[in-house]
């Protein structure tokens, strides 16, 4: 998903928290297309970076299928992006098998590939390394440079530029068509409205024709169970829950409960949409993972449940409080004013200056009562999750019960506009329980996009 941010050194922090992460922090094959769309469009393939999955691509593939690409036309590959600079053979034998996968389901002799940040440099030297270069640059017909790399890889490029950078100054790539997305910072780039205007505009010639159409009815969701960062498939008991608005299960059993293979792919499960659902992931010896979405608004095919033994180690086990973690793929602003991102836990606005500047781009933040003091203390970052790119850490006591009877708050307002979200969930304790919650990167669905 991302680029390891410049200048920043190997401090010992960051060491052990790179270790952590690297055992394990914290595609799917789509069903085939009942139509085929016109002519002029290619298969898509996503390429995140690093410490990211497919799931980055999750809100613009559902962007794609509201203007008419069917699901089977647009796959995600999650590779190990703790492994990709140094050997990417693994991962190059991985975009090998997904374009071929892609051409053999949709009869189609190439394909479009996006990539973003760190997926830029796997791309690039996927496309101008090695004997098979050519015969990889003739598969892909068209090609998205996300906010990374400004080399040209020999293909027909649009590169795209976030307009708010934290990484040194602007580029441009030579050669190919360059856009810059006004006060969109390096995540949002990849999965933001704007941008996907210029994506579908680059791929098909046209403007596009929706932003992302809701669905009624009954929907479809579907996805990986994946080990991250290093996205290996994780074998599990998944359960899906339908939930009610304080977040308690609404059946006696789940909506259904899958047991999850080696691959980690999970799905198709037919789910009914402006609902609430929870994915609770059991393993043995692990605490038990719920993960708590937002109500889905159509099928959705790029989901991705992260799971970390070591990070649910080290953020957990602590009696009497909770631990959680709020996802957004769109950055968390805490220092820019009227712009800024207001979450709240309890009522407690945690989102500073301090904890959430734009420039570390703090697209997962980790609440949990750090000191094993039952108080919240929001003067400084936790030293060891804060010192990854892209994550902050904070200590924020959530108060629990072995019963799980009372219920948590959380609320986020989005750039300091637009209406309050809210997902309150039971308050699990972190001793037997670990809890995420995903928000979207989007607030608004249905209205024609902006060009710019």
């Amino acid at each position: 998903m991302f680029h390891l941010p410049r200048g920043r050194g190997r401090t010992p922090f960051r060491s052990i928290a790179l270790a952590l992460v690297a055992g394990a922090l914290l595609v799917l094959p789509a069903p085939a297309a009942a139509a085929k769309p016109s002519s002029n469009r290619n298969p898509v393939l996503f390429v995140h970076g690093i410490e990211g999955s497919g799931a980055q691509f999750e809100s613009q593939k559902m962007r794609f299928t509201s203007n008419g690409y069917p699901q089977g036309w647009i796959d995600e590959v999650d590779y190990d992006s703790t492994r990709a600079v140094g050997d990417k053979s693994e991962v190059d034998q991985q975009i090998d098998d997904a374009i071929a996968a892609l051409k053999q389901r949709t009869g189609k002799s190439k394909v479009d590939v996006v990539a973003h940040s760190l997926g830029t440099t796997v791309m690039y030297d996927y496309l101008t390394n090695g004997p098979d270069a050519a015969r990889r640059r003739a598969s892909v017909r068209r090609y998205v440079n996300v906010d990374g790399q400004a080399s040209n890889p020999g293909v027909t490029t649009l590169a795209v530029w976030a307009g708010r950078r934290a990484m040194g100054p602007h580029e441009k790539m030579p050669g190919a068509k360059n856009v810059t997305i006004p006060n969109q910072t390096h995540v949002q780039t990849c999965t933001s409205a704007e941008s996907f205007v210029q994506y579908y505009k680059f791929l098909t010639g046209k403007r596009p024709a929706h932003d992302l159409v809701r669905q009624t009815g009954t929907i479809k969701i579907a996805g990986r169970l994946l080990d991250f960062p290093r996205n290996k498939g994780l074998a599990a008991t998944l359960q899906v829950w339908r939930v009610n608005a304080l977040g308690r299960r609404t059946t006696a059993a789940p909506r259904a409960s899958l047991s999850v293979g080696g691959s980690g792919n999970w799905g198709p499960v037919a789910v009914e949409a402006g609902k609430r659902y929870e994915f609770n992931v059991v393993r043995p010896g692990v605490p038990a993972h719920h993960h708590y979405y937002e109500p889905f608004v159509r099928s959705d095919y790029a989901i991705r449940l992260l799971e970390s033994d070591p990070i649910t180690a080290y953020a957990g086990n602590r009696p009497g409080s909770m631990g959680a973690v709020n996802i957004r793929y769109k950055e968390l602003w805490g220092d820019l004013g009227a712009q800024s991102d207001v979450l709240r836990i309890n009522g407690l606005s945690v989102c500073n200056k301090i904890l959430c500047p734009w420039e570390h781009q703090v697209n997962a933040f980790f609440a949990f009562d750090r000191n094993r003091d039952r108080k919240t203390d929001l003067s400084s970052p936790d030293p060891v999750l804060s010192n990854l790119p892209f994550i902050a850490g904070a200590d924020v006591f959530i108060p629990a019960s072995t019963t799980a009877s009372g219920t948590t708050t959380f609320q986020l307002r989005s750039r300091g506009k637009g209406p309050v979200r809210t997902l309150k969930i039971p308050n699990w304790d972190s001793v037997t329980d670990a809890v995420t919650i995903q928000w979207k990167d989007f607030e608004r669905t249905d209205a024609p996009p902006n060009d710019d």
